[in-house]
């Protein structure tokens, strides 16, 4: 009997010696997370129960439970690198069969999906049409467009002026935009049409005979765009007419073979003091075509696409998942866990919601294991080992001394 006692122990020993060993072996395994051995002890039980000096009949394995604790979070170059801080799990597809991982080293494969070393795809929210929002209802491969950004036609400009209080009319008539002194100031600024080329807008801006009125024109490559519109200020300097500040130019239709071009300047912020003419900013809604630059990601998972032209479009928000008994889950190696009965089914949300952690972008978990706590448990397995095969030599040594008795 304490052979065979001493040997649950040893095996037991053994057990817990190799999982720490797979621990310590892991410690630079990013989202690996460690576990322990947990054992029980052995009693046989007969139909009369438990005798009161039962010796017991050793020690088994109970289970090797895994510790999701989280482990230390480390900055790095790319930000394709995601580590979840908090609870949850990114979800993987390897042709449909979903895994989850804590295991963030994400990189672009050959088509734009976003994979991790074994080619898995990334699972995201595709974005709803019309930007609102995205459609937690299923899950998508996360690819970035690799597409051209399409262009804005320009429809409306804003300009933040002054004009001169104390300017003159023009010293010729009429007004001719080649003749600089049949105007007093003039501003450009660059349009765009609705295939991306640009175009240059010219403002041209002239003092009437009347006290503090102005005429402001407006010429597309060189072509008027009438009509002409009349500014009239107050005695204060303040911009008074048209109501609103809007000033509606007619279509110009560009040789591009885009659709005609019209645009509405706003000049409610201009004002008329002092001597100097000066354009403190010009802004307009139109952009060209956009080449993808780059992507960031919130904290939320959002993936945004960066584009030359300045625009930034969703991707997809990247899909969480959660389990009401995460150490049900069963190991598949490369760091990952698939969904068994005994884990509950994958509760999937969205990073910062109730329940699940935010995703840091740029940055990968580490392994939760302590290489010092380890190295202690090494050494408890190691004597618990001695000591149990110090208890089979003494067996042997009692088992000898009787056999040689005479």
């Amino acid at each position: 009997m304490p052979f065979r006692i001493a040997l649950s122990g040893l095996n037991a020993a053994q057990t817990d010696l190799s999982v720490t060993a797979n621990n310590i072996a892991n410690t630079s395994t990013n989202g690996f997370k460690g576990s322990r051995a947990e054992f029980a002890d052995l009693f046989a039980v007969s139909l009369q129960g438990v005798s009161s000096n039962a010796t017991g009949n050793g020690v088994r394995v109970a289970a090797v439970s895994q510790q999701f604790a989280q482990g230390n979070i480390e900055f790095t170059d790319s930000n394709l690198d995601l580590a979840i801080s908090g609870s949850g799990m990114f979800i993987v597809s390897d042709g449909g069969a979903l895994a989850y991982t804590r295991a963030g080293a994400f990189q672009l494969d050959n088509q734009g999906y976003i994979v991790n070393s074994q080619q898995q795809r990334l699972q995201a929210y595709p974005p709803m049409a019309g930007g609102n929002g995205f459609n937690t209802g299923g899950l998508s491969d996360l690819r970035l467009q690799t597409t051209d950004s399409a262009p804005a036609a320009t429809t409306s400009a804003e300009y933040l002026l002054n004009l001169p209080a104390n300017a003159a009319p023009p010293l010729q008539a009429p007004f001719d935009p080649a003749n600089p002194n049949t105007f007093n100031q003039a501003t450009s600024l660059t349009l765009f049409d609705s295939l991306g080329a640009t175009h240059t807008g010219t403002m041209y801006f002239e003092k009437t005979v009347n006290p503090n009125e102005w005429t402001a024109r407006m010429y597309v490559d060189g072509t008027a765009v009438g009509p002409t519109q009349t500014l009239q200020y107050s005695n204060s300097g303040i911009l008074t007419a048209p109501a609103g500040g809007l000033l509606p130019f007619n279509a110009y239709t560009p040789t591009t073979g885009a659709a005609p071009l019209q645009v509405t300047v706003d000049v409610r912020q201009s004002t008329q003091y002092g001597s100097t003419f000066s354009v403190n900013s010009v802004t307009q809604n139109g952009y060209t075509t956009g080449r993808l630059i780059g992507i960031d990601i919130d904290e939320t998972g959002i993936v945004q696409a960066r584009f030359t032209n300045g625009i930034s479009q969703p991707l997809g928000q990247i899909a969480v998942a959660n389990f009401a008994n995460v150490q049900g889950l069963q190991q598949l190696g490369n760091t990952q866990w698939a969904e068994t009965f005994a884990s509950g089914q994958a509760l999937r949300g969205q990073a910062g919601n109730s329940g699940f952690g935010l995703v840091q972008s740029g940055a990968l978990e580490g392994a939760n294991v302590d290489v010092t706590e380890q190295l202690v448990n090494m050494i408890t397995a190691q004597r618990n080992f001695q000591a149990n095969a110090q208890m089979i030599s003494t067996a042997d040594q009692i088992t000898q001394t009787i056999i040689n008795m005479r």
